[in-house]
């Protein structure tokens, strides 16, 4: 009996059962059997199905459609979500897929470029030329605008106004750039330079004051207040600025960190750099010594009427003016012989001399980038000590007392620092040395994420929850189902076998006079081990008639 029980609770129908069941319980077994079977396959295809993920959120259904086809060609499973405004892929191609489509250059964002030139239609009117141009203009400067890592999307707006033939009319264009950056990303103010002057350049008579940028928050990048940038230093000179000011907090944080400790010296440097090119050309004169005289010409030239007297060195009264004339009250006689004599023998010496001028010609030209000023500021932290009677206690031994640096520490950092930043009075810097408790920064502490949402957990409950579901589903088919359906089913052949057991055994009463109780035991025993549902079903019946 035990063997019956268990062979009837394994599969509520066996073969000689389901022998003895009608054309259309033997169909409608089948059927469902088939159903059930064809749950089951339905689920684990199901469960193998690879999730999708997003591939790319359509903005223009030009692009859509571009993209649609893209993965058609390249045989790549895809899906539609959210009405149809996002692609989905299977979450392991998702990145291929996009460098392909990059490839081809999808997405284009809906921006038209020149291709819109292309295709003009004749007779065409001027206006609608001109404004076919400007947008395309503007799509290929957003596309490359947009090819910046920074910026996940962009537009550009031209105002280019009419020419004019009059000079007071005369307008100059101007242009707005409206930038989406990357989450988590941010422009720095050589790349908004850089976009400044990418617009700038591509419009004719396009002033880069004239160009403003701004972010997908509204704010405007293009004009950050700068002391520097409003100085007219442009971004080279702005860097080659920060890098001096770096290189000398180095300088000063590298020789008072084996002092004080790493984490205990701030510095900083305002550094004042001259970037004026000078060019400067000195002629120098000096006087002509008369040792080293150089003489350039010489002329010399002599007039008179007769041989000149003999002359020597003139003296001291030679260069005395004469003395003045008196007329004598006696006259010599001969006196007006002796003055044609001396009239005679007049004579005149000409003589010119031109030296050499020294003059000293020098051209100085200043390098730009020297440091006119450096304003330099050093915060020094107390000295940490352990109390005097730390010994005693050992907890106390790890409290630590910031301690005031003594003037010979200070006068010592002032020094050093003094030497490392090349300390130049004469052009006026200045060094300023504070010794102050640091106040301790507070880490933020993130806590942990739970366990339950880790991705990799959630990954595998969900791969997990659909097998499982398949289990439920399946069983509860089964039990509710399918089983039940087989068990009246072989109820009711049990049921038919008994009754024409029953029928044939009251149609013949005289025959178990002739048989023995031995063979009617083995009869018995033959037919539980051939049909044993058949067996109990009937006793099942017997003994329900007993309690009737």
């Amino acid at each position: 009996m035990a063997d019956t029980a268990a062979a009837a609770s394994s599969f509520p129908l066996s073969p000689e059962a389901f022998g003895r069941l009608g054309t259309t319980q033997k169909l409608m077994t089948l059927v469902i059997l088939a159903m059930l079977a064809a749950v089951l396959i339905a689920g684990v295809m199901w469960a193998r199905e690879p999730s999708y993920a997003v591939l790319f959120s359509i903005q223009d259904e030009k692009d859509g459609g571009n993209i649609v086809a893209a993965l058609q060609q390249q045989n790549v499973p895809y899906r539609f979500s959210q009405g149809g405004h996002t692609i989905l892929v299977p979450q392991s191609v998702v990145h291929d897929t996009r460098l392909r489509l990059a490839a081809q250059g999808l997405p284009k964002g809906g921006l038209a470029g020149f291709e819109l030139l292309e295709n003009q239609k004749m007779g065409i009117s001027q206006f609608a030329e001109q404004v076919n141009y400007q947008r395309g203009l503007e799509g290929e400067l957003a596309r490359s605008i947009q090819s910046l890592a920074v910026v996940k999307g962009a537009r550009v707006h031209l105002a280019i106004p009419k020419q004019s033939a009059f000079l007071r009319e005369d307008q100059k264009p101007s242009a707005s750039v409206l930038v989406t950056l990357a989450p988590g990303r941010s422009l720095d103010q050589a790349q908004v330079v850089g976009i400044v002057n990418l617009v700038a350049f591509s419009v004719p008579q396009l002033n880069p004051k004239n160009v403003s940028v701004v972010d997908q928050e509204g704010k405007l990048i293009s004009q950050q207040i700068d002391p520097l940038r409003d100085a007219g230093l442009d971004a080279a000179q702005i860097r080659y600025v920060r890098e001096i000011e770096a290189a000398y907090v180095q300088r000063i944080e590298a020789i008072l960190a084996p002092i004080v400790g790493a984490s205990n010296v701030r510095a900083q440097v305002a550094a004042d750099i001259d970037f004026s090119q000078t060019d400067q050309v000195a002629e120098t004169y000096r006087p002509n010594p008369a040792p080293a005289t150089a003489i350039r010409s010489q002329l010399t030239s002599e007039t008179g009427t007769g041989t000149p007297p003999a002359a020597g060195v003139p003296g001291a009264l030679s260069n005395q003016p004469p003395a003045p004339a008196t007329a004598p009250l006696v006259q010599p006689a001969q006196a007006g012989a002796a003055g044609a004599a001396a009239a005679a023998q007049n004579f005149s010496r000409n003589s010119t001399v031109n030296y050499e001028i020294d003059k000293t010609i020098r051209h100085t030209k200043g390098t730009p980038g020297a440091v006119r000023r450096l304003s330099v500021a050093v915060v020094v932290n107390y000295r940490k000590e352990a109390p005097k009677d730390a010994a005693k206690d050992t907890k106390d031994a790890a409290k630590a007392q910031a301690i005031p640096l003594s003037e010979n520490d200070l006068k010592q950092i002032n020094e050093l620092a003094r030497e490392a930043m090349g300390f130049n009075k004469e052009r006026g810097d200045s060094l300023n040395v504070a010794n102050a408790a640091f106040t301790p920064v507070e880490k933020e502490v993130v806590p942990d994420a739970p366990i339950w949402q880790s991705p990799t957990l959630i990954s595998l409950l969900l791969e997990g929850g659909r097998y499982l579901l398949i289990a439920v589903v399946a069983f509860w088919l089964w039990t509710r189902v399918v089983r039940p359906v087989l068990i009246s089913f072989a109820e009711a052949a049990a049921r038919a076998a008994a009754e024409q057991a029953t029928a044939a055994v009251e149609e013949t009463p005289g025959a178990a006079h002739q048989h023995s109780y031995e063979t009617k035991l083995a009869a018995a025993r033959e037919m539980a081990k051939s049909d044993p549902k058949a067996v109990a079903a009937m006793i099942k019946d017997w003994v329900g008639r007993g309690e009737a």
